[in-house]
């Protein structure tokens, strides 16, 4: 409250996040904030796609004191600022579909293990220009490709807006740089534990998205928004520490990797078509996981191959970790590194053993070679994979039956309108000829 009024704090937003991934809020005044602080904020939450029943509509946000940061691109005077906050009910219960809570609740499992959760995300995006109506194109402001700068990658200013944007809001930014398509974008920012990792996600696509806006922009985290050319990802890179050390490393093995790594390699390969529904959820996303653009979509691991799914980063000691190389920008982070983790732990949990590592490039396989390695494919389309979360179980187990179930109804309405819908390629192929 003191920060409130020597900042000259006008505005607070009140964040949170749906089951689908979609960042929401409700704004006060700061004239409210000793009753948020001390009471929450009541809404309506039949308004939310995912959460309760009109007959049962009152929610409460509740403020996370940490999450505070002031909006370095909104007036200087009159500022604004946020909390990112849990859903709970009427009682003070965390609401069970708040994806926040879900995290935390399989956060706290592995806690119990003696684990603590710490991931890094490279959230890869794509700036298109405007029409004359303000509305997104995908035509793309630059031609550059893979580290290219200025004259060439006409995105950089903006993109360099964006981390200073960022670094004033707290983050540790690692690295920027221009990815291999047309108009795309990587920002790294530094690890920490999963909840902040998420929290720190939603922000950085707010921030995206207006700082791009400010340069007359469109950003966009469409995992493939353009056809031939690569999508964007967020690979998603995983550790658990223990007892303050890293208990994915040990000296002593070939690869410096310990047994807890091996077994939770071998959970999360075990699951990761179950999950992939969570990890990749948008019927464009399965037009990224395809042969030739450096998107993995055959389940397999490596130390060294970028063609696998999971990847082991050349890093040791502190720095062991284990990349998932599926997820998409478009994914509720929160869920997404829910099911991540409660896969690991079930391989952990049941001493599963990895498989051999694959470490020739698996897309220039053939499928007799693949075969013989064992090595399966990720779901082709989101109702094979939807289908396949509901066979394995996992995801309905971590995320309980209520976010579960609104999650899996709308993603088959999603599925059922692309599928009834007649597409321009249709009538490009059919039209003329039949």
């Amino acid at each position: 409250m003191e920060i409130v009024k020597e900042q000259d704090i006008k505005f607070i937003r009140l964040q949170f996040t749906g089951v689908l991934g979609k960042l929401k809020n409700v704004a006060v005044t700061a004239s409210q904030l000793p009753k948020i602080l001390n009471e929450g904020m009541m809404f309506d939450g039949s308004s939310i796609e995912g959460f309760v029943r009109i007959e049962e509509s009152d929610m409460y946000l509740k403020p996370d004191l940490d999450t505070f940061v002031v909006f370095p691109w909104r007036p200087q005077h009159g500022k604004v600022a946020r909390f990112i906050c849990d859903v709970c009910t009427p009682s003070g219960e965390p609401f069970e579909g708040d994806p926040r809570y879900i995290l935390k609740k399989t956060m706290a499992q592995a806690k119990q293990m003696g684990y603590d959760f710490n991931v890094g995300n490279e959230c890869e995006f794509f700036l298109f220009h405007m029409d004359e109506n303000g509305k997104p194109t995908t035509v793309t402001n630059d031609e550059a490709g893979y580290f290219d700068l200025g004259p060439i990658d006409n995105g950089e200013d903006a993109r360099r807006d964006i981390c200073l944007t960022l670094e004033e809001m707290g983050y540790e930014i690692e690295a920027s740089h221009h990815e291999v398509a047309a108009g795309q974008h990587e920002i790294d920012f530094k690890y920490d534990n999963a909840l902040i990792t998420a929290d720190n996600v939603m922000t950085f696509k707010l921030v995206v998205k207006t700082i791009a806006k400010k340069y007359g922009l469109h950003a966009t985290f469409m995992p493939k928004p353009i056809f031939g050319i690569n999508g964007s990802g967020m690979h998603t890179n995983m550790s658990l520490f223990k007892d303050g050390k890293n208990a994915f490393y040990d000296e002593n093995d070939s690869l410096k990797l310990s047994k807890e790594a091996y077994s939770f390699i071998a959970g999360v390969l075990e699951h990761v078509a179950g999950i992939t529904a969570i990890t990749n959820p948008l019927v464009n996303s399965y037009k990224r996981l395809v042969p030739g653009y450096e998107a993995p979509c055959y389940i397999a691991w490596s130390a060294s191959n970028r063609s696998d799914i999971i990847r082991i980063p050349a890093s040791r000691g502190a720095g062991t970790r284990v990349e998932l190389r599926s997820p998409d920008p478009s994914t509720n982070p929160y869920l997404c590194l829910a099911v991540c983790l409660a896969a690991g732990l079930d391989g952990i949990n049941r001493n599963l053993s990895a498989p051999e590592s694959v470490d020739e490039n698996v897309f220039k396989m053939t499928q007799k070679q693949r075969n013989e390695l064992g090595v399966k494919s990720l779901p082709a389309n989101l109702k094979e994979a939807l289908d396949i979360m509901e066979k394995d179980g996992l995801v309905r187990k971590v995320l309980g039956e209520h976010a579960y179930s609104k999650f899996a109804g709308s993603k088959l309405k999603e599925w059922d309108g692309f599928r009834m819908s007649v597409s321009q390629w249709e009538l490009d192929k059919y039209l003329f000829t039949y």
